[in-house]
């Protein structure tokens, strides 16, 4: 507190601040800067009619982590982003996609990196609002045996929205919180 009054005193009086002075849990919370996220994407959306490119997977991330209560990974490289411990751990690769008009078809998942350590992968779906409204579970055997289906699906480790719902699991809605009997298993 009391460096934060010393920071206050030094911009009050037209200086700036020392980055090692500055304590950004003072400044900003994650929540917070999610909830900015959330909104300005939205808004450039209405405004440009395009959406704002990277910041969905992002805010599907921290959904994720909060309402399946997942360990995000410090180093992406190793092929998962997240971690749920329970019966073992379970290494995760969190996915998103926003639906702007309740039409789903034709639209793709972002790239599986199939050649990778993972043992699932969980969608987030995302309204025009940027909010969960759904999250699915599919497990490593059942992705890749329907991206195998396909030689060119195989070579770029893509499965289309429609196909991954109907492979996965629905573990948690926006009505209905999460479903731990099928989250658990």
């Amino acid at each position: 507190m009391v460096q934060v009054k010393r920071n206050l005193k030094l911009i009050a009086c037209g200086n700036t601040v020392p980055s090692e002075n500055i304590n950004a849990d003072e400044i900003y919370s994650v929540d917070k800067l999610i909830e900015q996220a959330r909104q300005l994407a939205a808004d450039f959306k209405k405004m440009t009619g395009k959406p704002l490119p990277g910041v969905s997977n992002e805010i599907a991330e921290y959904d994720a982590r909060q309402l399946l209560k997942l360990k995000l990974s410090d180093d992406r490289s190793q092929g998962y982003d997240a971690v749920r411990n329970g019966i073992g751990p379970k290494k995760i690769q969190i996915k998103a996609r926003t639906i702007f008009n309740d039409n789903i078809r034709g639209q793709r998942l972002g790239q599986i990196k199939i050649d990778m350590d993972w043992d699932s992968v969980v969608l987030v779906l995302l309204n025009e609002d940027y909010r969960a409204y759904e999250i699915f579970e599919a497990s490593r055997e059942d992705i890749l045996a329907n991206i195998n289906d396909n030689k060119n699906r195989q070579k770029r480790g893509v499965l289309s929205i429609s196909k991954f719902r109907n492979i996965a699991k629905l573990v948690w809605t926006k009505e209905n919180g999460l479903d731990e009997s099928i989250w658990e298993q």
